[in-house]
C-alpha cells in the first residue's frame, strides 16, 4: 500500500520523528518534521551540531528530549523512501551481527551524492569519428569507452580509468572521437527483454528451470540448491528463472564473488536478454554507483549483477537473489561490518517474499546440510552440457617422483604437458601462492624477512622486484645483504610461488606461451578481463594461476590441470580446511575438458591417502559430505553448533592482553547459556599493520542465544586508547 498524507505513514508538519544518521552515535535523534511533513523511511538531511547529514525517518519520536529545544528536518531528499522489508532486514542483520544500526546504514548507502538534487549535466560518450592520429594515450581512452559500451563517463572519470591527462581527452573531444553531451545525471537502465529465446536446455536442465520458475511465480519465500557438476549449465538454467522474474515484474539480484567473473557473464545476460543489466562492484565508477543505487529504487532497474555489497541496495521490489558458487570465501566479509552474504541473502529474500537459488559444484557443508534437512529444495544437474564429460582425475604420488632441488613440477605431469603441446592444447598449472617464493632466508645465519609491521613473512615477487607482505600491503626491495647478520649473497627464496613456477615452466617447455593469471600481476579488473579473453581465444599453451582460476572461466581448449601442492590446504587447525580443500579441488579440475575434449587432472600430493584426496579423485562428493558433517556433529561446531570470534587489537600487547583475560574472568552471561570460551591467545597472524592481535573464541549449542548473552557480556569493557574490540559471529577464519 502507497502511503499518503492520511495515513499512518505519514508525519505532518511539526511532528517528532525518529531519524537515523549513518554517524557512529548508536541511537536514533529526534527531530521536529519539515513544513511540508515526511513520510516513514523518507530519506531526509538533518542538523547535526553545525553540519548537515543524511538521516532516514524510522519512526515516530521517543519523546524523551524537550520539544521545545527540537531542531526541524532541514528537507526531504528527492529519493525513494526506504521500504519497510529494507529497514527490518538492516535491524535484524545489525543485531545478528552486532553491528551498530548506523554502520548497517552506512553500508546501505554508499554511493555519492545522494543528497544532491536531479539535474542535467554534460556527459562524454563515444563519437562518431576516429582522431586524425592514434597515440597509445587515446587508444586506451577509446578501449575504455569501447569497453564500457553504451556507458557515460564525466571527463575525470574517463581519464582516470584510462590513466591518462584530461588534455587526451579534450583533445578527442575536439576531433569529434568523443562525443560531449547534455544527459540526466541518473537514467534507468535498458528495459531488458525475458521473452528472448535462451539456450536450448538439456532434460535435466530443463526440469530444474521449470522447478526455479515455478518457485520465482508463487511469489513466495523459498530457498533452493542448485547443485550441478562443472560445466554442467547452471548459468543457463538460473538465468531462466531470472526471465520469470522480469516476466512478473520484479527484480532480480545475481552476485558473483569475483570482479573477473563479470565480463563473460555480463555477455551471456546481454545475449540472453537483449541489453546490459546494471552493475554494482568495486569495479563501476562512482557516477555509476549513484545511478545504480537511485535506479534500484525507482525500479529503473530490473537485474543487478554485483559483488556481495549489492545486496544492501534499496530494491524496489525484490524478487529473485542468485548467489553463484555459493560456497566462495569471498562472500564473507572481513572488515568493517562482518557479514556473510549468503546468510543474510536467505533472510533478505524471506522478508521480500522472494526466491534465493544457492548455485554450485561444490556446496558449503552449511547448505548441504540444510538441503539434507529439508530446510533448503535440491536440484541436482549431474552431467556436463553438450559434448563435454567431466575430466579424469588421478594422484601422482610425490614419493616415488625424483625431483631435482628447487623445482615442483614431476616428470608425470611434465610429460603430460608435453603431449597437450604437441596436440595444440591448452595445460592449467595451479598453486594456491602468489608471488616468487613465501620465504626468504639468509643461509648464513637463518633469518627470515618479516615485515616490520605485521608478524608476517615477507613474499618475494620477483615480476615486481620486491618483497610484499600479503597482510599490510608493506614493500621493501629484495634485500642483497640479510639485514641481520650483514653477510652479503647469502640471501635466498625458499618454496615455490606462481611466479617462481612460471619461470620452471619457461626452463622446460622454452617454445610454450606463458600465462601467469595472478591478482597481484594486473594493475586493473580491465586488464585482467582482457587476459582472460585472450587465453580463451587460445592464445597461450600454459596457463599458470592462483585460487582466481578456479572460478567460472572457461578455457574451450583446456584439457589438462595439474595440482602442484595438492597438500596445501590441509595444513593448519582450521575446522574447514578440509571442506575447502576439497572444494577448491573439484573446482580447479573443473576448469578441464569442457569443450568436445577429454579432460584430465592431475593432483601432486606427498599423501594421496588422505581422506580428502581420496574423496576428490573418487568423486563420491556425498559421501564425503556425510563424512564431513558427521565430524563437525561430534565436535558440536557449525552447521551443528555456534561460534563466535573475538578479536582485540591495540599497538600496546600488555593492555590487549589485559583486557583478553578480564573478559575471559568475567565469562559468567555465557555460562548462563553453557558456552564456553577459550583464549585470550595470539592471532595466528599476531601483529597486522602495527596493531598485536589476541583472539577468544566462543563455542554455544546451536540454539543458544549466543548474540544476547555475548553483548552483555562485551558490555562493560572499556577500550581506552586505541584499543579494539571485534564480534564475529559464524567466523570462517581464524586469523
Amino acid at each position: 500500500m502507497t502511503a499518503t498524507p492520511e495515513s499512518p505513514e505519514f508525519f505532518p508538519s511539526g511532528a517528532r520523528v525518529a531519524v537515523l544518521t549513518t554517524e557512529p552515535l548508536d541511537r536514533f535523534l529526534d527531530y521536529k518534521a519539515p513544513e511540508d511533513g515526511c513520510f516513514l523511511g523518507a530519506f531526509v538531511e538533518v542538523p547535526l551540531g553545525p553540519r548537515k547529514v543524511i538521516g532516514v525517518v524510522w519512526g515516530p519520536g521517543a519523546g524523551d528530549f524537550d520539544f521545545a529545544k527540537l531542531r526541524r528536518v532541514i528537507r526531504v531528499l528527492d529519493l525513494a523512501p526506504m521500504r519497510g522489508e529494507m529497514r527490518e532486514f538492516l535491524t535484524r542483520a545489525g543485531a545478528y551481527t552486532l553491528t551498530p544500526l548506523s554502520m548497517m546504514l552506512r553500508l546501505a548507502t554508499r554511493a555519492p551524492g545522494l543528497a544532491d538534487p536531479p539535474s542535467m549535466r554534460k556527459v562524454l560518450r563515444r563519437g562518431s569519428s576516429d582522431p586524425d592520429r592514434m597515440t597509445d594515450a587515446r587508444a586506451r581512452v577509446l578501449d575504455v569507452m569501447d569497453e564500457f559500451e553504451g556507458s557515460s563517463f564525466t571527463p575525470k572519470e574517463l581519464s582516470d580509468l584510462a590513466g591518462v591527462t584530461p588534455s587526451v581527452v579534450k583533445g578527442l573531444v575536439k576531433q569529434g572521437a568523443i562525443a560531449e553531451v547534455e544527459a540526466p545525471r541518473d537514467s534507468a537502465f535498458p528495459t531488458l527483454d525475458p521473452t528472448l529465446p535462451g539456450k536450448t536446455l538439456s532434460e535435466d536442465q530443463a526440469a530444474a528451470a521449470a522447478a526455479l520458475e515455478e518457485g520465482v511465480m508463487s511469489g513466495k519465500y523459498g530457498t533452493t540448491l542448485l547443485k550441478g557438476v562443472t560445466g554442467s549449465g547452471k548459468t543457463e538454467v538460473y538465468l531462466e528463472a531470472v526471465a520469470a522474474c522480469l516476466k512478473k515484474g520484479r527484480q532480480a539480484l545475481v552476485l558473483l564473488p569475483e570482479i573477473a567473473l563479470t565480463a563473460e557473464f555480463l555477455k551471456r545476460v546481454e545475449a540472453r536478454f537483449g541489453a546490459l543489466p546494471a552493475e554494482w562492484h568495486s569495479g563501476v565508477t562512482m557516477t555509476e554507483r549513484r545511478r545504480v543505487w537511485r535506479m534500484v529504487g525507482q525500479g529503473g532497474a530490473q537485474l543487478v549483477i554485483g559483488a556481495r555489497s549489492a545486496l544492501f541496495l534499496p530494491y524496489r521490489d525484490l524478487g529473485l537473489i542468485i548467489i553463484d558458487e555459493e560456497h566462495d570465501t569471498s562472500y564473507k566479509q572481513d572488515e568493517g561490518v562482518l557479514y556473510n552474504a549468503r546468510d543474510l541473502a536467505v533472510w533478505r529474500a524471506s522478508l521480500n517474499s522472494a526466491q534465493v537459488v544457492l548455485a554450485s559444484a561444490t556446496p558449503s557443508l552449511e547448505t548441504w546440510v540444510n538441503a539434507e534437512a529439508g530446510k533448503y529444495r535440491r536440484l541436482d544437474l549431474k552431467s556436463r552440457f553438450g559434448a563435454s564429460v567431466l575430466p579424469t582425475m588421478k594422484a601422482v604420488d610425490m614419493r616415488n617422483e625424483e625431483l631435482l632441488p628447487s623445482t615442483w613440477i614431476s616428470p608425470t605431469l611434465k610429460q603430460a604437458i608435453k603431449l597437450r603441446l604437441e596436440r595444440g592444447e591448452q595445460s592449467l598449472l595451479f598453486l594456491n601462492r602468489r608471488g616468487f617464493a613465501p620465504v626468504t632466508i639468509c643461509r648464513a645465519c637463518g633469518t627470515q624477512v618479516s615485515c616490520d609491521h605485521c608478524d608476517a613473512r615477507m613474499v618475494e615477487h620477483r615480476f615486481m622486484n620486491q618483497l610484499l607482505c600479503h597482510q599490510c600491503g608493506a614493500t621493501k626491495p629484495v634485500p642483497k645483504e640479510c639485514p641481520s647478520c650483514g653477510v652479503e649473497g647469502k640471501m635466498a627464496p625458499v618454496g615455490p610461488g606462481i611466479e617462481r613456477l612460471a619461470e620452471e615452466a619457461a626452463a622446460l617447455f622454452p617454445d610454450a606461451r606463458i600465462a601467469v593469471l595472478s591478482s597481484d600481476l594486473f594493475g586493473s579488473a580491465r586488464a585482467l578481463k582482457a587476459r582472460i579473453e585472450e587465453i580463451g581465444k587460445g592464445e597461450a599453451d600454459i596457463i599458470l594461476g592462483t585460487q582466481l582460476v578456479a572460478k567460472g572461466h572457461n578455457f574451450p581448449l583446456l584439457t589438462l590441470v595439474g595440482v602442484i601442492d595438492a597438500d596445501l590446504g590441509l595444513q593448519g587447525s582450521d575446522l574447514r580446511a578440509g571442506e575447502r580443500t576439497f572444494q577448491l579441488m573439484r573446482q580447479v579440475a573443473g576448469r578441464a575438458g569442457r569443450a568436445e575434449r577429454q579432460g584430465e587432472a592431475l593432483m601432486q600430493s606427498f599423501q594421496p591417502e588422505h581422506p580428502v584426496i581420496r574423496a576428490i579423485l573418487s568423486g563420491d562428493e556425498e559421501e564425503f559430505w556425510r563424512a564431513e558433517a558427521q565430524q563437525r556433529q561430534e565436535a558440536g561446531v557449525p552447521p551443528y553448533g555456534r561460534m563466535a570470534g573475538i578479536i582485540l587489537s591495540g599497538t600496546d600487547l600488555a593492555q590487549v592482553f589485559d583486557l583478553g583475560n578480564a573478559l575471559a574472568r568475567n565469562d559468567r552471561p555465557l555460562r548462563e547459556i553453557n558456552a564456553m570460551v577459550y583464549g585470550p591467545a595470539p592471532a595466528p597472524i599476531a601483529r597486522v599493520r602495527g596493531r598485536h592481535r589476541v583472539r577468544l573464541l566462543i563455542k554455544a549449542a546451536k540454539g543458544a542465544p549466543l548474540q544476547e548473552a555475548i553483548s552483555r557480556w562485551i558490555a562493560p569493557a572499556r577500550l581506552a586508547g586505541d584499543l579494539r574490540l571485534n564480534v564475529d559471529i559464524d567466523p570462517q577464519n581464524f586469523f
